[in-house]
């Protein structure tokens, strides 16, 4: 049996999830997306903010960072809790197209690689703080910890996230403890004594949003807690406000954790301050080891209790970053080689990569790293919830239903996809200092607005056309239909017809099948000459529409 076909690893990626495999409670799933107040990348990000721009600069920028990333992320995450797909899919059909998504596949490939790698590294210091070991072996120990660990998937993923809260959440509240009680710790929170000149010159509108423009990369993390959100059961009348209440917090909530986490970890950052110099405050397992030292009054044990918080911590999260990698990543080779080997060979590419991010040295150039990420990233976020509300909902300018079939797609759709690569030219521009130093600060702003505007634009000029090439005659119930290709029996939903097999086929086979040549849709670049929008009722019915077979 091949990697693709052992469900307990494959976890129906690169497809719609059905209830059957869906067997989590909301509360279990919740605890998995909940992974992202591990980090320990939020203490050293936070620690590298105050000591650039000072307590408050920082604690505005987050809370910036927090009002602009909250609704664009509840959008994104209710929509794939009730849809049961992930990111990838779910852009898809959200104005992108079926080959037009494969870039924003890259792009959240690029994000979930680029904090495995910098966790990765957090990990390493650990390792090598204990062991003494070299910290380029480090690395790669810490590397390949991680396959063994995310091969099963959420199968594994939930049990082992449930497991070890309780651990963790002893550990960190006895250095929030020891550090809250430490004499001054008010003032050194507030004013730490790492801060640089440029930090003490007080509250600025510049400094403010380059730190939120840095935080807006955050906003792709809903990708990361959507590949859990896909395994919620469906509401119903007796979970319905716990399914609500898992949805908010596993995803957008995330943004109002990052606050929380500011304030803890600058907490401790205030009193570690006191002890060690500005270069290991920003390294967890210091920052740690001097906390617990004034619990234990033993710099061995404080040591051993860091570092046990630091590993724990680091696997918890990158079991999600290399679990979410993983998936990117199928998603982006299935299209671009017409191949699945299962998601569970992409674990060893998407870890491979971080040990060569880690290698070259992430840790000491993530601020900067993640300033130019956000100008993409936030632009392909911002052309999905536009489409999403805007679009779909407000204006009817785009179908109702979530289409992400490559069967019913077109190659690429103009209005999501050259949203998105407008808004991010026009910001990378701006980034580089076309437009002047306030610009360049602004760029994920001015992404984020540009790819707001102009997805409504574009699908009024091109009247929605764009959005789907054909239909499948299907039974409208909730049943199940046979793949014509591997035999296996697929929800409706997950289900096309298919000219060249001559019988239904099932998503992910429909995506790896190469030989066709989309003969389903002979138009699969663009729509035919006058024809109109498929699947939106108000406008009339197609004139030109490529055969479909009926499935009785």
């Amino acid at each position: 049996m091949g990697l693709a076909d052992n469900p307990q690893m494959e976890d129906y990626s690169l497809r719609y999830t059905p209830a059957a495999f869906r067997k989590w409670s909301p509360w279990m799933v919740f605890l998995s997306c909940l992974v992202g107040i591990s980090a320990m990348a939020g203490y050293a990000l936070d620690a590298a903010f105050v000591d650039a721009f000072g307590f408050a600069n920082a604690l505005v920028g987050f809370l910036v960072a927090a009002a602009v990333t909250l609704p664009l992320t509840l959008v994104i995450a209710f929509a794939i809790a009730r849809k049961h797909v992930d990111i990838d899919l779910l852009t898809r059909g959200s104005g992108f197209g079926y080959l037009g998504s494969t870039l924003t596949s890259l792009v959240y490939a690029t994000y979930t690689l680029i904090f495995l790698a910098y966790e990765g590294a957090i990990m390493a210091q650990a390792v090598t703080a204990l062991t003494r070991l070299d910290i380029h072996l480090s690395y790669v120990v810490v590397s390949a910890v991680m396959i063994p660990l995310t091969l099963y998937g959420m199968s594994f993923s939930a049990k082992f996230q449930a497991w070890t809260w309780p651990i963790w959440i002893a550990l960190i509240g006895l250095a929030l403890g020891t550090a809250a009680t430490a004499p001054d710790a008010g003032h050194n929170m507030v004013h730490p004594t790492t801060v640089s000149p440029t930090g003490l010159a007080g509250l600025t509108v510049l400094a403010v949003f380059t730190i939120a423009a840095a935080q807006l990369s955050l906003a792709t993390q809903v990708g990361e807690q959507g590949d859990y959100l896909r395994l919620m059961p469906d509401p119903s009348t007796g979970n319905r406000h716990r399914w609500r209440l898992a949805v908010i917090m596993g995803g957008p909530g995330f943004a109002l954790f990052a606050v929380g986490i500011f304030f803890a970890s600058t907490l401790l950052v205030g009193y570690a301050s006191t002890k060690v110099d500005a270069a290991h405050v920003g390294i967890p397992v210091d920052l740690f080891t001097a906390v617990y030292e004034r619990l234990t009054g033993n710099h061995t044990v404080a040591l051993v209790l860091a570092g046990l918080l630091v590993l724990l911590s680091q696997v918890k999260i990158n079991i999600m970053n290399t679990y979410s990698g993983s998936l990117s990543w199928s998603n982006f080779f299935s299209r671009l080689l017409h191949r699945h080997p299962g998601r569970a060979a992409w674990v060893f590419l998407q870890v491979g990569l971080s040990l060569v991010l880690m290698e070259i040295g992430i840790f000491d150039h993530i601020v900067e790293v993640l300033a130019w990420y956000s100008n993409v990233g936030v632009a392909w976020i911002g052309a999905m919830v536009a489409d999403l509300v805007i679009n779909k909902k407000w204006l009817g300018l785009a179908p109702p239903d979530l289409v992400f079939h490559r069967a019913h797609l077109y190659n690429v759709n103009p209005v999501g996809f050259g949203s998105m690569i407008v808004a991010g030219a026009v910001s990378m521009v701006a980034y580089y200092g076309a437009f002047g130093a306030t610009a360049a600060a602004l760029s994920p702003f001015i992404a984020l607005a540009v790819a707001i505007v102009l997805p409504p634009i574009i699908a009024l000029s091109t009247r929605g056309r764009w959005y789907i090439a054909r239909l499948s005659e299907l039974p409208e119930n909730d049943g199940e239909l046979p793949c014509s290709v591997c035999g296996g029996d697929y929800d409706v939903i997950d289900m096309a017809t298919c000219p060249h097999h001559g019988g239904t086929i099932c998503s992910l086979c429909c995506s790896t099948e190469g030989a066709c040549h989309d003969a389903c849709k002979p138009n699969a670049w663009r729509p035919p000459s006058g024809a109109t929008p498929l699947g939106m009722p108000k406008f009339a019915p197609p004139q030109e529409e490529a055969p479909a077979l009926e499935v009785a």
